[in-house]
């Protein structure tokens, strides 16, 4: 009977044995204060090949356990804007560029002093120089450090080392024995498949996915949102890979594509569950994989290869780090947290194997070398916040994250902003809670009697532990536009029924707000200027009624410009206000008066004309 259930039946005793793995070893690893990818990949090794033998095949669990690395990136690319992401340009091919020549530099001469010929070194040195997205991601996001400054930095350099995988491969293929007799027409024909398969991917994610997930959310089927999420992820990976791109590089341009959908919250929560289980057995089956056979037999070669590699990779990325102006704390986190190689060299080596460049059994050294650096990345990043903790704990006095806090009101943001829209609050007596992500205004508030917590309001945990939930409104006063919108979208999605008033950077800024659903939002230089302006009337011989009665009309005919702009989705206002695009009424030739060469401004105002131009 058993013989025929284990015949016809489910064998549940790997996924079992795989979970257990996990549930035990990475709480374990937590309750002595160290990572929890240093738990699965410990766990990995204890039940592969090299320890009880409970598996046998570790490379098949990794190519499973990759579609965590793959929606991983795609939860990354739904919180980064096509905006967010131009912003980051000169990050991603500045910064990152300019790393991954220095350590590819610096690691062939590594390869060379261990006796390898030059193409071999190459290979193994770039191999390296790829770093693990899925540990890098995972440390960041454990440290809720994905979304700061520092953060970001390496994220655009992570970013521009997947997109390095394709050409590498090229090349790599190029320099197999034979390939000059590869035709030119055949490698254009590679290059015309994957720009093929990027463009293709485009125009999907531009004019399909939106409608598509609009008409399953109409259905009100949430297994079938999930579904689709799924698809969308999967999809994009395959589509990358049949066009010989990045899986990664795939799934991430789709997040991307999604990052101003209104689904997008929704997506990242269907996503979230799968993805950390997936990167957790990715983490497994890294562990799994380390060749320890291998790795006895050439003791001595895989040992100095590892520490020279990744001493050489930190010393690029430190050195780097501080010619584009990272301080020395920010230089040695980064260098620590990158001199890894990763899983994207395990691809770099099996093509390497393919094409003949390195033998099988080069593979295997070169291949445990990156595993035993992966393995060591948690064990060096405690090194190195033990060697330096006095600065840490001089930033951080006195700091403290929310947790469960209560109260009437939420800010978000206490620049000089925020501490004046505080003060009436606090006079009429509500209970204010504020959170901040700048620790020195933060120890600066503190000295004034302020309480202020750290903490970053585009994080949803943030925001729950902060009480979004129950507080009578939520008054987002942070200074830049993209990141007040993603904070207003994010308590609109989660907490649609609490308030949320919003400061504006200036007028695109405001119809962006309202357009996320915000139940207030004021310019941040509109009544002040006003007021400015009504004094001067006042001062250039105005009478202070009349004054007060102009500056009363500016502020109507500006709110009505707002609306009229509002319901035709001109968000792009300097471009109206240049002239690019036409005013519903053509405005009249422009009059010099004896006082005025701004007659036509003055017929706007004076609602002769219609309104067409985007003030600040």
């Amino acid at each position: 009977m058993a013989a025929e259930t284990a015949s016809h039946g489910v064998d549940l005793i790997p996924i079992v044995t795989l979970l257990t793995a996990g549930v035990v070893a990475v709480p374990l690893f937590k309750r002595f204060g160290l990572d929890s990818v240093l738990g699965y990949l410990a766990a990995g090794l204890v039940i592969g090949p090299y320890g009880l033998g409970l598996f046998t095949d570790a490379q098949s669990i990794i190519h499973v356990a990759e579609l965590g690395v793959v929606m991983f990136l795609f939860v990354i690319g739904l919180e980064m804007r096509p905006s967010r992401l131009w912003g980051l340009r000169r990050e991603i091919m500045g910064l990152g560029l300019l790393q991954v020549v220095v350590c590819s530099a610096l690691l062939t001469f590594a390869g060379m002093a261990l006796s390898y010929a030059p193409s071999v070194a190459f290979v193994f040195g770039m191999g390296f120089v790829l770093t693990s997205t899925a540990i890098v991601f995972q440390i960041l996001n454990d440290r809720g450090d994905l979304s700061t400054p520092k953060g970001q930095r390496i994220v655009s350099i992570l970013l521009l080392e997947d997109l390095a995988i394709v050409p590498l491969l090229a090349v790599v293929a190029f320099m197999a024995p034979g390939a000059e007799t590869s035709s030119l027409a055949s490698q254009a024909a590679h290059v015309a498949i994957g720009l093929g398969a990027l463009a293709g991917l485009i125009l999907i994610g531009r004019y399909l996915l939106n409608p598509l997930f609009a008409v399953l959310a109409q259905a009100g089927a949430r297994e079938v949102m999930t579904a689709a999420a799924l698809l969308v992820v999967l999809g994009a990976a395959l589509a990358m890979q049949l066009g010989g791109l990045s899986m990664a590089m795939g799934a991430f341009l789709a997040g991307v594509l999604l990052s101003e959908s209104t689904f997008r919250h929704q997506l990242e929560a269907d996503i979230e569950p799968f993805r950390g289980i997936l990167l957790g057995l990715f983490f497994l089956g890294v562990g799994m994989a380390l060749d320890v056979g291998v790795v006895a037999a050439n003791l001595p070669l895989v040992a100095f290869a590892v520490v020279a590699f990744m001493l050489m990779k930190g010393i690029g990325i430190y050195v780097v780090a501080r010619l584009l102006g990272s301080d020395r704390e920010e230089a040695v986190e980064r260098a620590a947290l990158m001199a890894q190689g990763g899983e994207f060299a395990f691809v770099l080596y099996a093509a390497a194997t393919a094409f003949g460049v390195i033998d099988a059994q080069t593979n295997a050294i070169f291949t445990s070398t990156v595993i035993i650096s992966m393995v060591l990345t948690p064990f060096v990043i405690m090194a190195v916040t033990r060697l330096m903790p006095a600065p840490a704990a001089t930033l951080l006095d006195g700091v403290e994250a929310p947790d469960g806090l209560t109260g009437n009101v939420l800010i978000v943001g206490f620049g000089r902003f925020g501490q004046i829209v505080s003060q009436p609050l606090l006079a009429r007596g509500l209970e204010v809670s504020i959170i901040d992500n700048d620790v020195e205004m933060i120890q600066a508030a503190s000295e004034f009697g302020f309480k202020v917590y750290y903490g970053d309001g585009t994080r949803l945990d943030i925001l729950h532990a902060a009480g979004a939930e129950n507080v009578g409104a939520v008054i987002v006063c942070v200074d830049k536009a993209d990141v007040a919108l993603h904070i207003v979208e994010l308590i609109k999605a989660e907490f649609p029924l609490v308030q949320v008033f919003a400061r504006a950077y200036d007028r695109g800024a405001a119809l962006s707000l309202i357009a996320a659903g915000v139940d207030y939002q004021l310019r941040e230089t509109l009544e002040s200027a006003l007021v400015f302006g009504c004094y001067a009337l006042t001062k250039l011989g105005v009478p202070e009624p009349e004054a007060e009665a102009i500056m009363e009309e500016v502020r109507r005919r500006d709110e009505q410009r707002l609306a009229i702009q509002q319901v035709e989705g001109l968000y792009g206002g300097r471009q109206y206000f240049q002239g690019n695009r036409p005013s519903p009424t053509p405005l009249t030739t422009p009059k010099r008066t004896g006082r005025s060469g701004n007659a036509e401004a003055e017929a706007v105002l004076k609602g002769t004309t219609s309104p067409g131009t985007a003030a600040t």
